[in-house]
């Protein structure tokens, strides 16, 4: 058996054919991949709650940072291994599919957008359920470790966001990448481990995450006041949080974010992996393809 790693020209290949059936399921099946794309953000939204869980009250920055990675990086094998759809894997799935006419840029932005919907609303989901019923997470520790983070990451500027929004993607679609290429269960494991795990330690930014980071303190922020006694502040670690377009608002965070995003994982993965792909060997990939079904539809006949 081989185990040597996919190449670049079987990888685009293979992304493309799976873009065509995402979309065709979206299109002959629209309820179903909403509910793939709600499944796929309520499981970053579980990863969102363990971060938090085993971070607060850990004194030391980075040791809570490694810690968080590592609860993280579970999200992303559980979406991959079950079939379950994330918006930024799609960003890339879907650029790929383009350049292979698989998708026009119109069908490419109802592909994203129905994505991401279904990965907000599961995220966000789960932050409620821990909202209503998480006793443990309204206790001093937590309330101030969710604060904090969602301070941090709020109240960063508009060029600070976006970048780190591509940092984001780049690492964490460059494990989706080597998910895809791994031949291996345990190979595709571990890179799909490791994206999450690099951009939750390396603080970086991600729009379904963030949904878990910042949905839970916003909705929590009443405790937060009356627990610890602390009063907000226009600006730094205990700055109110809300669900606005301007600094410190979830709205503004996503919107920057998302553009991060989508460049880090369109631009710096999907469109540099198309590019280095030697366009003769694809070629010669689909035409053995088409040769194969046609061989198969004639025994079958």
């Amino acid at each position: 058996m081989d185990l040597s790693p996919h190449s670049n020209e079987e990888l685009v290949v293979t992304l493309a054919n799976q873009c065509a059936d995402k979309y065709r399921r979206l299109v002959e099946r629209p309820w179903a991949f909403l509910l793939q794309s709600f499944i796929g953000g309520a499981m970053v939204g579980f990863g969102a709650i363990l971060a938090l869980s085993v971070s607060a009250g850990v004194p030391w920055p980075g040791i809570a940072n490694l810690l968080m990675g590592l609860m993280f990086g579970f999200s992303l094998v559980i979406i991959l291994v079950s079939g379950n759809s994330l918006i930024t894997a799609d960003m890339v799935i879907g650029i790929i599919g383009i350049f292979h006419r698989r998708l026009t840029w119109r069908q490419y932005g109802w592909f994203i957008l129905v994505s991401y919907l279904g990965n907000a609303v599961g995220c966000f989901s789960v932050c409620v359920l821990v909202y209503i019923g998480g006793s443990n997470y309204i206790t001093e520790p937590w309330l101030l470790r969710a604060h904090q983070i969602a301070a941090a990451k709020t109240g960063m500027t508009d060029l600070q966001t976006f970048a780190m929004g591509c940092f984001c993607t780049w690492l964490l679609q460059t494990g989706v990448i080597l998910f895809f290429k791994a031949r291996t269960d345990i190979g595709k494991i571990g890179m799909a481990y490791y994206g999450p795990l690099a951009f939750v330690a390396g603080m970086t930014e991600h729009c379904i995450a963030n949904i878990g980071f910042l949905a839970l303190p916003i909705l929590e922020q009443p405790l937060y006041t009356q627990v610890l006694h602390t009063p907000l502040a226009a600006s730094g670690p205990a700055a109110l949080l809300h669900w606005g377009f301007v600094r410190y608002g979830w709205a503004h965070n996503q919107l920057f974010t998302l553009m991060g995003n989508f460049i880090g994982g369109t631009v710096l993965v999907g469109l540099t992996l198309h590019f280095i792909s030697d366009p003769a060997r694809v070629t010669a990939l689909y035409r053995r393809s088409s040769t194969k079904v046609r061989q198969l539809a004639s025994i079958r006949s």
